[in-house]
């Protein structure tokens, strides 16, 4: 039922020109406009989208809050490197990093945080 419905991703920033500039800029995304006092949208086909919404007193939830599904996530890690973003690396039990890449069940993946401290990933599925 919902699978053909529009989906926006909130998420919550503290300083919004700073957010803003992070997803155009760094991320490449499309800005489509405000949508109400305090918040932003960005989207490139009107039926998905990354929300920002200004909260000065909330923080990161501490988890991926936004994955990117991507066909090569190595040179798709290099673009954003070069813009200025800045991926993790971790060595924890069942998720060990290489070159910024963990590999798991079918899928490659990559962390980094926007300036607000969201933890967003690009992620590959393996064929």
């Amino acid at each position: 039922m919902l699978s053909t419905s529009k989906a926006t991703t909130i998420l919550p920033v503290k300083d919004m020109d700073r957010a803003r500039g992070f997803y155009e800029k760094s991320l490449g995304l499309t800005p489509a406009g405000p949508m109400e006092e305090g918040s932003f949208l960005f989207s490139d086909d009107g039926h998905n989208g990354i929300e920002l919404m200004l909260k000065p007193e909330s923080g990161p939830s501490g988890n991926t809050e936004l994955s990117f599904e991507v066909e090569d996530i190595a040179m798709e890690l290099g673009a954003l490197e070069s813009q200025g973003v800045r991926f993790e690396d971790y060595d924890l039990p069942g998720l060990k990093t290489v070159n910024h890449i963990a590999e798991h069940d079918g899928l490659k993946a990559a962390w980094f945080t926007d300036t607000e401290g969201n933890i967003l990933c690009l992620h590959q599925v393996l064929t």
